[in-house]
């Protein structure tokens, strides 16, 4: 099983790293912080696979412990950062569609950036800290997948560090459940200031409405799922001492492919928790990679890298079509004279302007003129009594 993934899940982890930065620019310029954080944490996950899977190629030697310090706590973080985001969307799009208290000024801004940045950043971190109460050692080298975490399978392990995802998705599930009644209920004060936000359009909104509930549908039962195999794959020991979990904590195991690829549900969970991450990668690249405003940027780029081999944007030509023009009238106007009135005496110079016009080869909008005045013909003041 092992063996078939390679190199195809380097290759993937590493488009998955690349393709949930793509939008990253224009998603910073609206101010959509809870989706940058999803997105970072996403492209995270994805190099730091890519990195770990390419490193430990057909070896188990612990060849970076400083690295592997980072990486597991990299993966820890981001069992919970995605899903935290995800939960920082859901609550963004609930208040959109209540059409109040959604940050329009500079400082509801930026008060909303940093209550995402709390729960995105800050929470994570926390998160990663208490795992240090149940990781039994320093971690674990598996062959062909490099470094993981190892979480001593306690009933504390359960409430420290497995039962995160779940709590963070029934959160989100309740914001999403509000969201949707809220926009059902408002929909015409919604349009009004879909229309009034130019930060945030209707399709982006759905958008991330789709993206935040396909996480939801996703989270529960994975996690759910990956805590039936925790038990499952190893026995739930009992907690004895602080001493007894974190004995020889130093110690780093090391796992070839022929031995732990015999455990089909330790395999299972493995596998799982390295490929997640890239499919989360690949569905925010689906909602949002071939957006309208994604394509304009696509375009500017393409043509600024263009520019560098002296290709430069054909300019488009402008056509001037005559007949939409709006042309003064046919004929003279005739108003009732009272008194001495200026009129004027018509001459017959239609013909005398389209040769002249034929003529002005060099001057398009003299040339333009005199067509569109062709059949307005000019007149000789005069006097009527």
């Amino acid at each position: 099983m092992t063996g078939l993934d390679y190199p195809l899940y380097p290759i993937f982890a590493f488009l998955g790293f690349v393709v949930a930065l793509i939008p990253l620019p224009w998603h910073l310029q609206a101010w959509n912080s809870g989706t940058c954080y999803y997105m970072i944490w996403a492209a995270l996950s994805c190099l730091n696979q890519f990195i770990n899977s390419v490193v430990w190629h057909n070896n188990a030697i612990n060849w970076a412990p400083i690295w592997c310090d980072i990486s597991i706590r990299i993966m820890l973080g981001a069992s919970v950062g995605i899903p935290a985001a995800s939960l920082c969307i859901n609550r963004r799009l609930y208040n959109i569609a209540k059409t109040h208290a959604v940050a329009l000024t500079d400082e509801g801004k930026r008060r909303a950036v940093l209550i995402d940045t709390l729960i995105c950043v800050l929470f994570p971190m926390t998160v990663v800290a208490l795992q240090y109460v149940v990781q039994g050692h320093r971690f674990d080298i598996y062959e062909d997948i490099g470094c993981y975490p190892f979480i001593y399978n306690t009933l504390p392990a359960f409430f420290l560090s497995d039962s995160w995802p779940i709590i963070i998705g029934l959160v989100s599930s309740v914001y999403c459940g509000l969201s949707l009644k809220a926009f059902y209920l408002r929909r015409a004060q919604f349009t009004h200031f879909l229309k009034s936000n130019k930060s945030l359009s209707a399709s982006r909104y759905f958008r991330l409405m789709a993206l935040a509930m396909t996480d939801i549908v996703c989270t529960i039962p994975l996690a759910s799922f990956i805590i039936w195999i925790n038990s499952a794959a190893t026995p739930v020991e009992p907690w004895i001492s602080w001493e007894n979990v974190h004995y020889d904590f130093s110690r780093v195991m090391q796992y070839p492919s022929v031995l732990w690829t015999t455990n089909y549900l330790l395999v299972v969970a493995i596998q799982l928790t390295r490929w997640i991450v890239v499919v989360c990668a690949f569905i925010f690249f689906a909602f949002f990679g071939f957006a309208a405003e994604a394509r304009k940027n696509y375009s500017i780029a393409f043509w600024w890298v263009a520019r560098v081999f002296g290709i430069y944007r054909p300019k488009p030509q402008q056509h001037i079509h005559l007949t939409r023009l709006n042309c003064a009238p046919r004929g003279p106007a005739i108003h009732p004279s009272a008194g001495l009135l200026p009129v004027y005496v018509v001459k017959d110079l239609k013909q005398t302007k389209q040769k002249e016009c034929h003529s002005l080869r060099s001057n398009t909008w003299e040339c333009l003129f005199l067509v569109c005045y062709a059949d307005v013909d000019l007149m000789e003041p005069g006097y009527v009594v």
